[in-house]
């Protein structure tokens, strides 16, 4: 064995397929593509999910429920969770429960609930309060800031019609 011969047949990048140039290239004459049918001619596409006429696995498999996509999401916190990650006199906001990952992910809306005792006093601002939360938070001497949610789509109205001069 020399040295030159370990290297010998390995290459950097493979080769591509020479498609339909002879019988001797091995994919010569009908170029992978079979005889006749649909898919050996020029400019057959078929649908990704297309399942030769058997029904599809997408319109086979039960739906259930209702799948709301112009729904608001809301991330929930709990007045014990406050308590538990949060000093004395500090500010709680979207931004410092999102670094104490209390509120993970995409929400479209911050609601603080009241489950929990709370002694500390807080800053905390949300975009909705249960009403045992706003007790909770009060009683400990916090204060509440309500943030303004997304604003509403305003569809667009029709114009009034126009009144004739007779009328």
């Amino acid at each position: 064995m020399n040295l030159d011969d370990i290297h010998r047949g390995i290459r950097k990048y493979k080769k591509r397929r020479r498609i339909g140039r002879g019988v001797g290239s091995g994919l010569g004459k009908t170029a992978g593509r079979g005889h006749k049918g649909q898919r050996s001619r020029a400019g057959f596409s078929m649908h990704p999910t297309f399942e030769g006429g058997q029904m599809p696995l997408v319109r086979r498999i039960p739906k259930r429920g209702f799948n709301n996509r112009w729904g608001q999401t809301v991330a929930v916190v709990n007045v014990a969770d406050l308590e538990a990650r949060f000093d004395n006199d500090a500010e709680v906001n979207p931004e410092t429960l999102r670094s104490k990952d209390l509120a993970k992910g995409r929400y479209d809306k911050l609601k603080v609930l009241g489950n929990g005792e709370l002694t500390k006093r807080l800053k905390v601002a949300a975009h909705m309060f249960s009403k045992s939360a706003l007790e909770k938070i009060e009683q400990a001497g916090g204060q509440i800031v309500v943030l303004p949610g997304k604003a509403p789509v305003v569809k667009n109205k029709m114009a009034p019609k126009k009144q004739k001069a007779g009328d």
